[in-house]
């Protein structure tokens, strides 16, 4: 019996979608506007992320629900391991932290795994198919923006063991419909997702006032570079 959950998701989710890349962190990303230390805390946000949700999905992947999602070939702890001891060097795990939003997203997972698994669904869905889908085009706007030299700092949106990930995401999709569920449960779901878009963007927003910061004071550097320098012209001149 075919449950519909991909399209109920697809359908479900637009709107939280749509939101999530308007958030002022993400439009910048998006046009190459990347500051490093703001990404580094996002990727630090994400290890707490994944790490809580793929230990969840580990430890349910018997459940009949969860185990339609049970993919360790999507799992993004190690990548998010290579990026932080990248970014932060070999001493990385005493440096980092969940942020306040880093931490109800975190809390909210360790929270439905204990009472209701099944909604650890929504969050697969809204976490790996989105980094399925646009991870190569993210790695790629992150390597410019930041001067990256290919395997550097962006492990996390290399899937390795996965060689085509067009048909990855629609075995995904094929398995999220073949989950028995009544109208309740896969609202529930849906409902979840999109409390993650939300959880999301609470990461997003956070990181804003640090992109903020960084694009003032880059613009204050690059108008005190030109002052200086017609200031020396000037005097060169005279």
């Amino acid at each position: 019996m075919s449950s519909n959950l991909a399209t109920k998701l697809r359908e479900g989710t637009k709107k939280a979608h749509t939101m999530a890349e308007n958030v002022g962190f993400v439009r910048c990303f998006l046009r190459g506007v990347v500051e490093k230390n703001s990404y580094r805390k996002l990727v630090a946000n994400f290890y707490f992320v994944y790490s809580a949700m793929e230990e969840e999905l580990e430890r349910h992947k018997d459940h009949p629900v969860v185990s339609k999602v049970y993919f360790p070939e999507l799992h993004r702890k190690h990548t998010l391991e290579q990026d932080l001891a990248y970014y932060y060097g070999s001493g990385w795990r005493d440096q980092v932290t969940p942020s306040v939003a880093g931490k109800q997203y975190v809390d909210r997972i360790h929270e439905i795994a204990n009472t209701q698994p099944e909604l650890l669904v929504g969050h697969s869905y809204t976490r790996y198919l989105g980094d399925l889908s646009g991870g190569q085009i993210l790695k790629g706007i992150a390597q410019r923006a930041m001067n990256l030299l290919e395997g550097e700092g962006t492990a996390f949106y290399e899937f390795d063991t996965i060689s085509d990930e067009k048909a990855f995401k629609a075995t995904y999709r094929q398995s999220l419909d073949e989950i028995d569920l009544d109208e309740a449960q896969a609202d529930a779901i849906v409902t979840e997702a999109n409390d993650a878009f939300g959880l999301n963007m609470k990461l997003f927003q956070e990181l804003e006032g640090n992109l903020i910061k960084a694009i003032g004071q880059m613009l204050f550097n690059s108008l005190t570079s030109r002052r200086r320098r017609g200031s020396t012209e000037l005097a060169t001149a005279d």
